[in-house]
């Protein structure tokens, strides 16, 4: 038998005892369990260490797996090689580099971006991701690339994906005071039962929304509380990404540190041992109608 086959079957026989781990559940724990779709919810861990160590990757990419921990990260967020995957904002395709060739054969990767005039510096960054996926058709033949209205954000059909994924930019949403209409908008395209992964920079607890405004660290409880208001629940955070040498109080904020490294020079060296931002790791489920 093939070695990707055993464990395919692996991967079914742990999933069905899991599901009637779950049947003996009481109350709340039987409920979150159900309420996640396990026919998509169970990550391919060898095809994604596959993704993640295939050596096509960018060298600057590679070595960011040390402080994103990509493979940690899309398991917690179970993100299974069949889901339908939106990847809001996509930045350079940091992400989209592991989940178009994870998700190519079986699933399906959309990076979503949202639209903006050629001469900007998001114009230009769309143009460059669009650039990717043209150059490497081996990679991206089957990735997608959506654009929307920034201030009005629509993803798609409503109820048409399993999992809406987005690292580092709720920051940016808050900063703009548009939170709310991008959690509607993930609200609104996902499936019952489907997945919202946020990862962003974490503030200290108690921290004012001006100061998380100026800073783009934010505390778990606001992003919790946009996602809440959404109509999501949370189903489970994780310290996957988090930093304890990161005390989020840099004079430039969380720009201060790798990869922005909006420095003095002469600090490199002191801003180079903390590394990346703490960040939190958050998952939600939109719930089943019941």
């Amino acid at each position: 038998m093939p070695a990707h086959h055993a464990i395919r079957i692996a991967v079914g026989i742990a999933l069905a005892s899991s599901l009637l781990a779950c049947a003996s559940m009481p109350g709340t724990r039987a409920q979150a369990a159900a309420e996640v779709d396990q026919a998509w919810a169970v990550a391919d861990g060898p095809l994604l260490a596959e993704a993640i160590n295939d050596s096509w990757r960018s060298a600057s990419s590679r070595v960011r797996d040390e402080y994103r921990h990509p493979q940690a990260t899309l398991e917690f967020f179970r993100v299974g090689s069949r889901a339908r995957v939106i990847e809001i904002s996509p930045g350079a395709g940091w992400y989209a580099e592991i989940l178009a060739p994870y998700l190519r054969d079986s699933g399906a990767y959309i990076a979503a971006t949202a639209s903006a005039p050629a001469d900007t510096g998001a114009g230009k960054r769309n143009a460059g991701l669009k650039a990717k996926f043209a150059a490497d058709a081996e990679h991206y033949d089957r990735a997608q690339y959506l654009e929307y209205d920034g201030k009005t954000p629509s993803l798609g059909a409503p109820g048409s994906v399993d999992v809406v994924l987005t690292f580092r930019n709720v920051h940016n949403w808050v900063a703009a005071d548009n939170a709310d209409a991008y959690f509607k908008a993930f609200y609104d395209v996902l499936k019952p039962g489907g997945v919202l992964g946020v990862v962003d920079h974490r503030a200290k607890p108690g921290t004012s929304l001006a100061d998380m405004k100026k800073s783009g660290y934010l505390s778990e409880d606001l992003v919790i509380e946009l996602a809440t208001r959404a109509g999501f629940r949370l189903d489970a955070r994780s310290e996957i990404n988090a930093n304890a040498k990161d005390t989020a109080n840099h004079p430039n904020g969380v720009w201060t540190l790798p990869p922005t490294n909006r420095h003095d020079k002469k600090d490199a060296a002191k801003y180079a041992a903390v590394g990346e931002s703490d960040r939190m790791t958050l998952r939600f489920v939109k719930p089943r109608l019941r």
